[in-house]
């Protein structure tokens, strides 16, 4: 419970950070020179980042779960995906706002006539949409690489535990699975480059950041992929262990059970003899005593 009120809490300082600016870094003349790309729409919608970042790989945990019905396996790959891309999320957009660095296509952006102006500083006087010049100084690092390698950076760890990678058989095959989401990754990266929303430099650290989040949010909730047990969530081995604890200390309780039992049967047969004993004991002596009496 504690882990989704912290995913909401996530939820909405991420809101909070794409509405306020950034910072308004300071853009001189010279420097417009590498800011002059023409401003295109997206290759890739920012919409679709959340499909085939979040929505996909739930699909594939939910097909893992219909096929071995592990409600552990499927609550941690949903919280540890969220928790991948929602904190990555915020530490971009944290970063773009603190970095505010211009995207190489904020000439048009600023300047949508082609017209620039200058204040007395050398700065530029932007007079385009508000909105877009916002967004223009949203360069660094790339969001859409960041949550990209974020979702499919832990499905890729995902289907590594659950195809066994690792496990030393040498199925190369095995390694194209779990490649293929972060050569998806990588396309998203590069279209970003060729779109002219973002510097080379920019993706790169978007697809570092969103990877190694990813990383330590899987390790929180499973093995390493490399490990014997990497196939399966901490929780569910937890609870395998504490199941086989408890029938260890019933089959315990359970013999001692028939332990007492069989003592208590033999203190019983004990006592049977004993009474049988004296018995034969009292008819002898009774026997004597009748024969001593007719001697007499």
């Amino acid at each position: 419970m504690h882990d989704w009120l912290i995913l909401l809490l996530l939820v909405v300082i991420e809101v909070v950070l794409y509405i306020i600016h950034p910072f308004y870094r300071f853009v001189g003349k010279d420097m417009m020179e590498d800011l002059k790309y023409p401003l295109k729409s997206n290759t890739v919608p920012g919409w679709a980042v959340p499909v085939y970042a979040v929505l996909l790989p739930m699909m594939i945990f939910l097909l893992v779960y219909i096929r071995r019905r592990d409600v552990y396996d499927l609550h941690h790959a949903i919280l540890g995906l969220l928790f991948s891309v929602l904190v990555t999320a915020v530490i971009t957009e944290s970063i773009k706002n603190a970095v505010g660095r211009p995207r190489p296509d904020f000439f048009w952006r600023c300047f949508p006539d082609g017209k620039d102006a200058y204040d007395k500083w050398g700065n530029v006087i932007c007079h385009g949409d508000k909105s877009v010049i916002k967004e223009g100084h949203k360069s660094f690092p790339s969001g859409h690489t960041s949550g990209s390698f974020a979702g499919l950076g832990f499905l890729s760890l995902y289907l590594s535990g659950k195809v066994k990678a690792f496990d030393h058989r040498g199925h190369v095959a095995k390694l194209c699975i779990v490649f293929l989401p972060l050569l998806v990754a990588s396309l998203v990266g590069i279209s970003r480059v060729d779109d002219y929303w973002h510097h080379w430099q920019d993706v790169f650290a978007g697809g570092l950041l969103g990877l190694v989040v990813a990383t330590f949010c899987y390790l929180q909730f499973f093995p390493p992929p490399y490990q014997a047990d990497g196939w399966g969530p901490y929780a569910y081995f937890q609870v395998l262990e504490e199941s086989l604890v408890s029938t260890q200390a019933t089959n315990v309780e359970n013999q001692q059970d028939a332990t007492a039992e069989e003592v208590q049967m033999a203190n019983q047969e004990e006592e049977r003899s004993d009474n049988v004993g004296m018995h034969l004991a009292c008819n002898a002596s009774s026997t004597l005593e009748d024969m001593e009496s007719g001697k007499r």
